[in-house]
């Protein structure tokens, strides 16, 4: 295999792996910068996966190939709603944030897995109908050397992800609804004493999550693991939110650590094609997305500096 194919393969697997963590860390992100908690990112991307993959296998002969981008939106629709719990909890019952998102990583697999045994019989799906496949970019893949590494047979919904993620970047620092959600999480007192609506924006924040993240569950059914069962997440949401870690709460960063993370779980899948690579054993190579998110996570959590009131209790003034 020359260099040119083995980036190929690189770039495209990691694009693949990716997508999901990409927008379940900008998820996040809006989450913890209002101020509130969100480990449920991992029951979030359950219910968005389990709720596409059931879309797509109900609704592929009336929609075709645009059936697993509306997925995407059933998946964002049932993750936001998901997510409601979490900040009626958090917000207005004054909850602990970790109780609370604990919670929904407990609920969100058993109740998909019921939902799933009740409609088909069994613990997974099956095989959806129309999953996402490779797409190439016209003119773009015609670039010397770099086109066909970076714009043929890659995954659509991660260069949406990281187009969306400077979007966010826009509107988290950019714009005045994102100075609002950023005032609640440093300083909520400060921010209702100049007319701001702390509840509101914080349910901002957590909805917002719930979206991204349900998106991010929807392509992990979609464009991985191609059903919904109970495997299908498996840990996703807790590499999500150690990319956000990583990122310093910042989309941006958060995208780049995402991709890292995608980059290792990709060498499960290519190593066999890397020099050196090839001769570690596949256990390793299994188990190394894992390993780094804890040691992204012990190594870095206590240097970043989070947003100063999160995960604190906001009581609204009389």
């Amino acid at each position: 295999m020359n260099i040119q194919s083995l980036l190929q393969l690189l770039v495209s697997n990691t694009l693949i792996y990716a997508a999901p963590l990409i927008f379940t860390a900008l998820g996040g992100t809006f989450s913890e910068r209002a101020g509130v908690v969100n480990i449920g990112l991992e029951g979030i991307m359950v219910m968005g996966a389990f709720s596409a993959a059931i879309f797509n296998l109900a609704f592929a002969s009336q929609f075709g190939t645009m059936t697993p981008w509306i997925g995407l939106l059933v998946g964002g629709v049932i993750g936001g709603v998901f997510s409601l719990l979490h900040a009626v909890s958090t917000i207005h019952f004054r909850a602990d944030h970790i109780i609370s998102g604990t919670v929904l990583n407990l609920a969100a697999p058993g109740l998909s897995v019921f939902l799933v045994r009740a409609l088909y019989g069994a613990a997974q799906t099956g095989p959806l109908a129309r999953p996402f496949s490779s797409q190439s970019f016209p003119v773009l893949k015609n670039i010397p050397f770099f086109g066909p590494i970076l714009f043929q047979n890659i995954s659509g919904p991660a260069y949406l992800g990281i187009a969306l993620s400077f979007v966010c970047w826009f509107v988290v620092f950019k714009t005045r609804f994102g100075l609002r959600l950023r005032s609640v999480g440093e300083h909520p007192d400060a921010a209702e004493s100049v007319g701001i609506n702390v509840y509101l924006m914080k349910y901002y924040g957590v909805i917002l999550s719930g979206i991204l993240g349900g998106i991010g569950g929807a392509i992990q059914a979609q464009a991985i693991h191609n059903e919904f069962g109970i495997l299908t997440v498996s840990g996703q949401g807790f590499m999500a939110m150690a990319a956000m870690i990583f990122g310093k709460w910042n989309p941006i960063g958060a995208m780049g650590a995402a991709l890292f993370f995608g980059f290792a779980q990709s060498l499960a899948r290519s190593g066999n094609y890397i020099p050196y690579i090839q001769d570690i054993p596949s256990i390793w190579l299994t188990v190394a997305p894992y390993l780094l998110t804890i040691i992204v996570l012990v190594a870095f959590i206590g240097k970043s500096e989070a947003p100063n009131f999160i995960g604190k209790t906001f009581v609204k003034s009389k």
